[in-house]
């Protein structure tokens, strides 16, 4: 297991294609994301709960490990 919070690694998050005819839910988990706008890019930590939302949302993603 990892000592500190500042050796885990994170993912860099980008919105690649439009939410426009997705499920409402497919939004909202954008939203909880942090992503907005077409292009838009986040950092978050590579937690499970971050996977499972890129993995519900990931056809829309471009993910790089950081």
């Amino acid at each position: 297991m990892r000592s500190s919070a500042s050796d885990q690694e994170t993912l860099s998050i980008s919105l690649k294609r439009s939410p426009i005819g997705t499920p409402y839910k497919h939004r909202l988990v954008l939203r909880g994301l942090g992503l907005r706008k077409l292009h838009d890019a986040v950092t978050r930590p590579n937690t499970s709960q971050v996977r499972g939302m890129i993995e519900k949302v990931g056809y829309l993603l471009e993910v790089k490990v950081l």
